[in-house]
């Protein structure tokens, strides 16, 4: 086991309907790729975080290995775990629940469980206790109930959101309406549009859902009604979200923009309390560090995460630190795991990267061996923590990469402590 090089590709958008599509959600034409991770000419201002002069301490190599590949029957959109298991959705409206057991011998000829067929494509998942909540590009949210049968699990659709009793209350109201087209009027709890990505609150009573309609909604899980949509949330569709724990929301669109939303305790709406703005195209990606300090965005052109970093006590206040440089194409996904950022990209490769001292990060691995861009991402770590049967000290995490070349692939890596370096000379 040892690195791994990195690699180039190009990438495309795959979703075909809405009249959006121009700006939405993957990536750009390449430029060239530097192999000392080059300034890129849209994030001139911005520094690098990856330290690469001679003088510093390094860390220690972090050895990685690809552990297996599930082949899917169509595009890979979305990845989620929960306990034992892995759940993908792809294009084909198909979600597949794979054993996370790494010596089962359903491993080595997969057969997965499918919940959902004949939904259109899944581009979001998310599991709170007994029940999956999936996004789907037909504009809705639908609650899976899960049961609980050894040795399988048997799932079913349990809600459609908005759902009919939601949607049968706004229809004799005129206020209930809201125009989503020039010709075309809608009640405010209906999406529109694709709905690119879920969040649930720190609690669990709430989901967050944002849709390529330029709007988020929020709903409650306790009965699935809509408590509140933020219509024009966005001048562009809505690729991410991400929630804090001081309920501060992060939304990023092709609008190029992340904008911080917040509701005040008494109020009955989200207000906008910030908008960051560093990318120069469409934001596709973003993780939040568990204690909300450091927000992480990628992008569809250049390559480059920006690093914000918050400032005082109010958690709006975020501040471009810099930028992590080693993809070369559009960044697609991003998942964090303890202090891990993983990044996957149209240039097929996955990246792990590891915040050092203060916001200076150090790309650990580069995964290679998808042939289509990455598009989703799942990560956690191992319930062994030792690298094989060595006596290192360390942690090992295994990391999941979901692909628009059809295949989810299960990678493990180890890390040594962060106090564990070596001088380079």
């Amino acid at each position: 086991m040892g690195f791994l090089s990195c690699s180039n590709m190009l990438c495309h958008s795959l979703d075909q309907d809405s009249d959006q599509s121009r700006s939405r959600n993957l990536g750009s034409n390449s430029s060239s790729f530097n192999s000392s991770l080059s300034t890129q000419e849209s994030l001139l201002s911005i520094p690098s975080l990856t330290p690469s002069t001679p003088q510093v301490e390094h860390p220690l190599p972090a050895y990685h290995r690809n552990l297996a590949t599930l082949k899917g029957h169509s595009y890979m959109f979305s990845l989620a775990l929960a306990e034992k298991h892995l759940y993908s959705g792809s294009s084909d409206g198909k979600i597949c629940v794979w054993s996370r057991d790494l010596s089962s011998s359903a491993l080595k000829n997969p057969s997965p469980d499918t919940v959902g067929e004949g939904c259109s494509a899944v581009k979001s998942i998310l599991i709170l206790g007994d029940k999956l909540f999936s996004a789907h590009q037909d504009h809705k949210i639908r609650v899976w109930k899960i049961d609980q049968i050894t040795p399988h699990q048997k799932y079913k659709c349990i809600a459609t959101l908005p759902t009919v009793n939601d949607r049968c209350r706004r229809l004799f109201s005129a206020k209930n309406y809201v125009q989503v087209r020039r010709h075309k009027i809608s009640t405010w709890v209906h999406h529109v549009d694709t709905i690119s990505a879920l969040a649930l609150s720190r609690d669990g009573s709430l989901l967050y859902s944002v849709s390529w309609d330029q709007t988020f909604k929020v709903w409650k899980i306790s009965n699935f009604d809509c408590l509140e949509s933020v219509w024009n949330a966005h001048d562009d569709a809505i690729n991410a979200i991400v929630l804090s724990n001081d309920a501060h929301v992060y939304t990023g669109s092709a609008d190029k923009k992340i904008k911080v939303w917040k509701k005040n305790e008494g109020e009955k709406k989200h207000s906008l309390v910030a908008t960051l703005e560093k990318h120069k195209s469409a934001v596709n990606a973003l993780a939040l560090t568990t204690d909300g300090s450091i927000l992480y965005s990628g992008a569809a052109g250049g390559g480059s995460i920006i690093v914000w970093e918050k400032k005082g006590s109010d958690g709006c206040h975020m501040e471009a630190a810099g930028a992590l440089k080693g993809h070369n194409k559009a960044i697609l996904c991003l998942t964090i795991v303890s202090d891990l950022l993983c990044s996957g990209s149209a240039d097929k490769t996955v990246r792990i990267w590891r915040r050092g001292i203060g916001t200076n990060h150090s790309c650990l691995a580069v995964f290679e061996g998808h042939k289509g861009p990455v598009k989703c991402l799942a990560a956690a770590i191992d319930s062994n923590h030792s690298r094989d049967s060595t006596t290192d000290s360390g942690t090992s995490y295994s990391v999941y990469s979901g692909s628009l070349d059809s295949d989810v692939k299960i990678w493990q890596i180890w890390v040594p402590p962060n106090n564990l370096v070596h001088r380079k000379n």
